[in-house]
């Protein structure tokens, strides 16, 4: 390309070579043939790692948003106050319910029907069986009919006593007159008054026809059997078909019962101590009760009353011993050990009242996963799994024997699903 200069110093004109031009243009195929396959190769695995990395950052981003919780603390739980301290007595007896009752009809009769089952809760006044009541309803029948019969001779009577009076009436104004004589007059007297007379006794025949229809409703009402008081059925002792009676029959092949109820709300522990150290308990004095059942669950309770009387042949005296939880697990007739506690200032230097292992957590904090107890715990900012031993309920909150202290704040709401080491926030509270 040759260059050369015009008059004018500030332009320049350059010649251009188009062969030269149409050269530098042209692409070489053959040098750029074996690059592109490793170019290929380069830009899939750029964009693999920016894939990769932008799923590790998502990941990240939603691992640590925080979980807005609601949490409470765990109670301590008080076994009893007074400085409670080593045992004075061990006894043994068994769990037994203050308020059961085997049910049973008010009439005898053929079972018709039966809806209760073992295990099964009964509200007050859930029927429980119901009786054959074809005679008691046509006996209810008939006497609904003798009201009716009684009702219409009133309504007769009182039409012919109207009739009466009036004929009197007539009697008395002809007597005024001298027109009738004074036997007529008596005549329609004695007709009125004898018809007055006998509306009375047919007013207190439809009484008594009422009587007897509520009696013949009460035998139709007691053909159906219902729960005493709620509880728990624990025996089921008719079937249908099976007659049953409110007493007992010498053959025995009637039945006494429907079934038993147990108020489990009134349980409560009986045992009978030595007579030798029944001066060791007192009412009111703190127990601690292990059941048979249960080794390692220790309930709190604590001496409602001693029995004023003693077991001559055994030499004890019943103890009876109030539960401090009630719980599922406890049922009547079941074994149970347990320990009157020494309340002496001397037993127990310290202060305040003794506290029982594990603590109390609000029911809302349980959770079941896998197939067990787990409770999330904050700790430092996140959620900690524990799995839990239960205990027994009291009020709305459970016994946890293991796996939380006393004062661990436990969560009891989330507000999305809670995983062991989830960010969590704790949510303000409007007091």
């Amino acid at each position: 390309m040759a260059e050369f200069r015009l008059p004018y110093p500030e332009i320049r004109i350059l010649r251009l070579d188009k062969a030269e031009l149409l050269r530098q243009l042209r692409i070489d195929r053959d040098a750029g043939a074996g690059d592109a396959p490793a170019r290929t190769r380069l830009w899939i695995g750029l964009g693999a790692v920016l894939a990769a990395v932008l799923a590790a950052a998502s990941w990240m981003l939603l691992r640590e948003r925080a979980i807005e919780v609601v949490v409470e603390p765990a109670r301590a739980i008080v076994v009893a106050a007074g400085g409670a301290g080593a045992s004075v007595l061990d006894a043994t007896g068994y769990v037994t319910a203050r308020r059961q009752a085997t049910v049973s009809a008010k009439v005898t009769g053929k079972v018709r029907e039966v809806r209760i089952e073992e295990g099964q809760a009964v509200r007050a006044g859930e029927i429980l069986a119901t009786l054959d009541d074809s005679e008691a309803r046509a006996e209810v029948a008939l006497r609904r009919a003798q009201v009716e019969a009684a009702r219409a001779g009133v309504a007769e009577v009182e039409a012919s006593l109207a009739h009466a009076e009036r004929e009197y009436a007539r009697h008395q104004e002809l007597a005024v007159r001298r027109l009738t004589s004074v036997s007529a007059l008596d005549a329609a007297r004695t007709q009125a008054e004898a018809l007055a007379a006998r509306l009375v006794s047919q007013k207190e025949s439809v009484r008594v026809a009422q009587e007897a229809l509520q009696a013949a409703q009460v035998q139709l009402d007691n053909t159906v059997v219902r729960a005493p008081f709620a509880g728990v059925v624990t025996v089921k002792a008719a079937q249908p078909g099976e007659m049953i009676s409110p007493i007992s029959a010498g053959g025995g092949s009637i039945r006494t019962g429907i079934g038993t109820i147990v108020d489990m709300e009134s349980l409560e522990i009986q045992v009978d101590a030595s007579e030798a150290y029944i001066n060791r308990v007192q009412p009111e004095q703190p127990v601690e009760a292990v059941l048979n059942a249960y080794p390692d669950w220790r309930i709190p309770a604590a001496v409602i009353a001693i029995v004023p009387t003693a077991d001559r042949a055994k030499a004890t005296v019943k103890v009876r011993i109030a539960l401090g939880l009630k719980d599922s697990r406890i049922v009547p007739e079941m074994g149970v050990r347990v320990s009157f506690l020494d309340t002496s200032a001397s037993a127990a230097p310290q202060a305040g009242p003794r506290v029982a292992r594990g603590a109390l957590v609000p029911v809302a904090a349980l959770r079941q996963e896998q197939g067990r107890d787990v409770v999330y715990v904050l700790r430092a900012g996140r959620a900690e799994r524990r799995e839990v031993t239960l205990g027994g309920t009291q009020g709305d909150a459970r016994q946890v024997t293991a796996g939380v202290a006393a004062g661990e704040d436990v969560i009891v709401e989330a507000a999305a699903q809670l995983s062991d080491g989830a960010a969590v926030t704790v949510k303000e509270q409007n007091t």
